[in-house]
């Protein structure tokens, strides 16, 4: 009997060590992994995402300012087909980034697809170089002296270039929506008491790294193509991506990588699903009814009156059946939170101001056109040196910096200064300006190019596509500015507008709203000059955008395109008026004591008012 109780408890002790050798072994692994994580990221990581990103916005950027110029001679495209393809192309640019995003936050994870978008735009750029390398990629070049002779592109040469162009717009709808977030994930460390200051740093970098690949695609690979040629000219940005690629993946051991989680585009298809489904249910008769499913941590527990119909999305019509052991949705294309319900609500709420936002980047699209216009005119800035016609677009980004600098250091101070308390512009007062100033930008488009066509008629060279007029190219310099005018207060404003009217957890949203503005743009403005050149290119005339800029009527196309502005901006005045007062504006007012919490709806903005206002008491309540 002892015999066998020692054995027990020999057996005993021996499973005991064991088992307390198993969990140091565990213990050991997990403090190494997190020793390994702790590893990972950082500031050490910065150089090779924002050079990935930056190298990329040079690539693109510089190809898409002399792109109409390589259509028209080397693949003998009209202006109006050649601009619709570059049209469809810009689409392409902005569109991708929604679904990069989509399949970052659900399925890859932000790595895989920068990484996978990176070697997607070295793809194309190789194919368009290719297209400048060998001559069988496209037809043969035409002779001026019988132009009748020219022949058009092949089937299969369109295709190789659609294919080229298509791999660019993938690529970058997995690198932009993405660069940002992962670099912030390598950095933020809610432990650091210097995360705040790391973040704004890397932040900050990353602004003005953007905004200088952006300057020296406009100014320094333009130069190259107009001076060098386009083998080297498309050359130099594909080794450019080329590098960039490689040094992504060369720092992969060192990098932070969330995994996916689920996305918000897949909980706005579940509440439009679940409503649909829910559409017979009877709603709750009273507001405050315990039938409305949300969280604990919720600051939502009833929706609003709203859009009522999406409400029966977050109805619980059996609590069993419906909501599972841990409080979730047993079927979430069945059950939502009044939260999905209230963020969808806002979404929709915001559709049509953004809407608004879509003809000024329709004339900011138009870059073919001023591209044309500096080329047939003097760019010379000196008796050696002359801008080049691609370049002119820098003017819009210089306009952008200098408001913004100057609005922020200079107009506001001077303003608050002057009232005698701080000034704030609002954010829809801005988004409107914007818009007049794009209207104007048109106007003064349509004023230049009138005067510069007269003088080509005047002096003879109506015929001559390569002729130069006398009149100095620094005239578009205005048109250009006013551009960057526009930009700078209704995309800015726009971007301001949603971040502030969507909560957090919407974020991704607000960052991708401004991009598919541009995406539907670029498809009306093709819409729009497509329509243009067959209704005024009918009994043989010549279109206004003929693909002879002194022979076409580009000053009507800018004048119908100012008038759709100056509409635009009547449209944009309703829909503001409707939309009701914003976040800034309710703080504003409440401020100044016009209006009181109490008047605040039961929406998803009035709710986030409503929280704010409440911290805010307390912050004052201890002061008191």
């Amino acid at each position: 009997m002892d015999h066998q109780n020692s054995a027990a408890m020999q057996s005993l002790n021996t499973e005991l060590q064991q088992r307390h050798q198993q969990e140091q072994e565990e213990e050991e692994e997990e403090e190494e992994a997190i020793s390994k994580s702790t590893k990972k990221g950082g500031l050490l990581t910065m150089p090779f995402i924002i050079v990935n990103e930056s190298l990329e916005k040079v690539g693109s950027y510089g190809l898409m300012p002399n792109m109409i110029l390589y259509l028209m001679k080397d693949y003998n495209l009209g202006f109006a087909k050649g601009n619709n393809i570059l049209f469809f192309w810009s689409a392409a640019i902005n569109f991708m980034p929604l679904l990069g995003a989509f399949l970052a936050d659900s399925y890859l994870g932000r790595f895989l697809t920068i990484g996978f978008g990176s070697i997607a735009t070295f793809l194309g750029m190789l194919l368009l170089w290719l297209t400048a390398m060998v001559p069988s990629t496209k037809p043969p070049a035409c002779d001026q002296l019988h132009p009748e002779t020219c022949r058009s592109p092949t089937a299969a040469q369109m295709a190789f270039l659609a294919v080229a162009l298509s791999l660019m717009s993938i690529g970058a709808g997995g690198v932009r929506p993405c660069t940002l977030a992962f670099g912030a994930d390598q950095i933020d460390r809610r432990d650091n008491p210097n995360n705040k200051r790391m973040l704004e740093r890397f932040f900050g970098w990353y602004y003005a790294s953007a905004s200088f690949s952006v300057l020296i695609a406009l100014t320094g690979i333009v130069y190259i193509q107009d001076h060098v040629g386009w083998k080297v000219g498309f050359g130099v940005p594909a080794g450019l991506m080329l590098f960039a690629t490689v040094l992504f993946f060369a720092a992969s051991s060192i990098y932070v990588k969330q995994k996916a989680t689920k996305s918000l585009f897949s909980s706005f298809a579940q509440v439009a699903v679940a409503a649909f489904k829910n559409r017979k249910f009877p709603l709750p008769a009273s507001p405050a009814s315990t039938k409305w499913f949300y969280h604990k941590d919720s600051i939502f527990t009833q929706p609003s009156d709203k859009l009522r119909f999406l409400n029966k999305a977050c109805v619980v019509k059996n609590p069993e059946q419906d909501i599972a052991g841990d409080g979730t949705a047993a079927n979430p294309w069945s059950l939502c939170t009044v939260e999905q319900v209230e963020e969808l609500k806002t979404l929709i709420k915001v559709i049509p101001i953004w809407s608004t936002g879509v003809m000024m980047s329709i004339n900011v699209s138009q870059s073919s056109f001023p591209l044309l216009q500096a080329k047939s005119m003097d760019r010379h800035i000196s008796s050696t040196f002359q801008i080049p016609a691609g370049s002119f677009g820098t003017f819009v980004i210089i306009t952008i910096v200098i408001w913004v600098i100057l609005y922020d250091r200079a107009i506001l101070p001077l303003a608050s200064k002057i009232r005698g308390k701080p000034v704030h512009f609002g954010v829809k007062s801005r988004m409107g300006a914007g818009l007049i100033c794009s209207a104007m930008s048109m106007a003064l488009s349509a004023i230049v190019e009138n005067v510069r066509r007269r003088k080509a008629i005047a002096q003879g060279i109506v015929d001559d596509l390569d002729a130069v007029v006398d009149m100095s190219a620094l005239w578009l310099i205005p048109q250009h500015c006013l551009n960057g005018l526009a930009e700078a207060l209704n995309a800015i404003g726009q971007t301001e507008f949603y971040y502030s009217e969507f909560p957090k957890t919407m974020s991704s949203v607000a960052s991708s709203l401004f991009g598919l503005g541009m995406a539907v743009a670029n498809l009306l403005a093709s819409a729009i000059m497509s329509t243009v050149d067959n209704v005024t290119s009918k009994g043989g005339k010549e279109s206004w955008v003929s693909k002879n800029i002194n022979k076409g009527h580009f000053e009507k196309y800018y004048w119908l395109l100012a008038i759709l502005s100056v509409i635009n901006v009547l449209y944009y005045v309703v829909c503001s008026w409707a939309y009701g007062p914003s976040v800034d504006q309710r703080r504003t007012a409440m401020d100044d004591g016009k209006i009181s919490s109490n008047e605040d709806e039961l929406s998803m903005l009035d709710a986030r008012v409503k929280e704010e206002e409440g911290e805010l008491h307390k912050v004052k309540g201890l002061e008191a």
